[in-house]
């Protein structure tokens, strides 16, 4: 039971999905994190187990090698991607209570934005980290982000831009949040954002990255 755990923490790790991936090169022809998930819930392995054991601390290094500019934003995808296929099969899990959650993070591309690969990294390397992920997509505003609180109240929220031009509807999206539920913490994180920024308009965390996203996650948590 542990050796499956720790290929399957090789497997989130280096980005290899299933048995037909042929990525990475010294994984060819084994089983991926689809296969090793599958058997280890068929084994009777703790769902919570699955993921304390193997899937947080894979995505952990991954984050410590990005941050550490050890690997770069193709191979954090392949791992998040990875990592989406053990998580999906042990949705059932986390929706019957079986996995406990460390809380609930609400994530979107701010009004007027749509890109969505940085703020996709971040919600996978959260939901690696033990969290429930409410990703809103893309072009989100104000009121989209309160209904999202209304329905999972006290969860982190996370927000995200590329532009410039986007950026400045941080502020107006923080103001609302805030004045709806005044304890929300809010993260922020994007190309064009800064600590400057984070204070100026009110937001509680500025991530430069995603490895820094969810070492303030975890520090919320405990």
């Amino acid at each position: 039971m542990e050796n499956i755990l720790e290929k399957l923490l090789e497997a989130v790790e280096f980005g290899k999905v299933d048995q037909k991936s042929p990525y990475p090169p010294q994984l060819k022809g084994l089983d991926g994190s689809h296969e090793l998930t599958k058997s280890a819930i068929a084994l009777g392995i703790n769902p919570q187990r699955i993921l304390e054991e193997a899937l947080i601390p894979a995505m952990a290094r991954v984050g410590k090698k990005f941050s550490e500019n050890k690997i770069f934003v193709p191979q954090m995808l392949m791992s998040a991607r990875a990592m989406g296929a053990s998580m999906f099969q042990l949705k059932p899990f986390f929706n019957s209570g079986d996995i406990k959650t460390k809380g609930t993070f609400i994530i979107g591309t701010v009004k007027g934005d749509l890109h969505d690969i940085g703020k996709n990294l971040v919600a996978m390397m959260i939901e690696g980290g033990g969290w429930s992920i409410v990703d809103l997509g893309v072009d989100v505003g104000s009121d989209r982000f309160v209904e999202a609180l209304k329905n999972h109240p006290g969860a982190v929220v996370g927000l995200s831009a590329l532009l410039t031009t986007t950026m400045v509807n941080m502020g107006e999206i923080v103001s609302t949040i805030k004045e709806f539920a005044p304890d929300t913490k809010i993260m922020i994180g994007g190309a064009p954002v800064n600590t400057e920024f984070c204070m100026k308009i009110g937001a509680d965390f500025y991530a430069p990255d995603p490895q820094k996203a969810v070492e303030y996650m975890n520090k919320l948590a405990s």
